[in-house]
């Protein structure tokens, strides 16, 4: 019986994905032990692991429940995750003639990594939906897995790998895609990435994890703002 593995392209999608799958495990652990410690009960907590897929808004939801109302939760989150409509948009004409189905369901897996791959490949069409099936397959189970070994082994991991170090790590995506740029100069996601990195890394000491929202926002602003800036 064939499995995804027997397509040639979902095999180069999982070697492709393969350098990337590393920078967001020590990031996953981080939120399975602060997932341990939050107001939220642990199973609420861990199936905003496979419902949500998004490392920065999970974070967000678990460090703030104790203290943030809901419309502040789903605020803080709406603008962590505010970045995924310049994702959308660079993918849009490439979305176009792809099946309905395919294009309301891969959103939903649309996390930094798979951007920053999906937008350099070469692929269209049917290649196109194989090649981002096999990045989904290797970045959802991985995100998963270490999650639940942080809530597992929580207890067992390095006092460096807690809360303080998670917002330092969580945009390590957003940098490979800035690397990723086209040359010619940086595209609006990569300024995005730039700037969200640098200004959360200045802000880690802000309280109430407020690091984490301060350089998505800087990072959004920076990214429509070279949008529209002229060429």
């Amino acid at each position: 019986m064939p499995t995804p593995w027997s397509d040639p392209i979902v095999r180069v999608a999982f070697r492709d994905a393969l350098p990337l799958l590393v920078p967001p495990i020590p990031f996953g652990l981080t939120l399975g032990v602060v997932m341990k410690t939050s107001a939220l009960p642990l199973g609420v907590a861990w199936l905003s692991t496979p419902l949500v897929f998004a490392g920065a808004a999970q974070l967000a939801m678990v460090t703030l429940a104790a203290t943030a109302t809901w419309l502040t939760l789903v605020a803080t989150c709406t603008v962590i995750n505010a970045r995924h409509v310049m994702y959308s948009a660079a993918l849009a004409p490439r979305f176009a003639d792809q099946p309905r189905w395919f294009r309301w369901l891969a959103p939903l897996f649309l996390v930094d990594q798979v951007f920053a791959l999906t937008d350099a490949a070469p692929h269209a069409g049917d290649e196109l939906r194989r090649y981002y099936r096999g990045l989904v397959l290797a970045f959802f189970p991985m995100w998963v897995t270490a999650v639940t070994a942080g809530i597992a082994l929580g207890d067992l991991l390095p006092a460096a790998w807690r809360l303080d170090v998670a917002p330092a790590v969580m945009f390590c995506g957003m940098v490979v895609l800035a690397v990723r740029s086209r040359i010619g100069g940086p595209t609006p996601a990569a300024v995005a990435a730039i700037v969200a990195v640098g200004v959360t890394l200045l802000t880690l000491e802000a309280p109430n994890n407020l690091g984490l929202l301060i350089g998505a926002l800087a990072g959004v602003v920076a990214g429509f703002a070279a949008d529209r800036s002229p060429s």
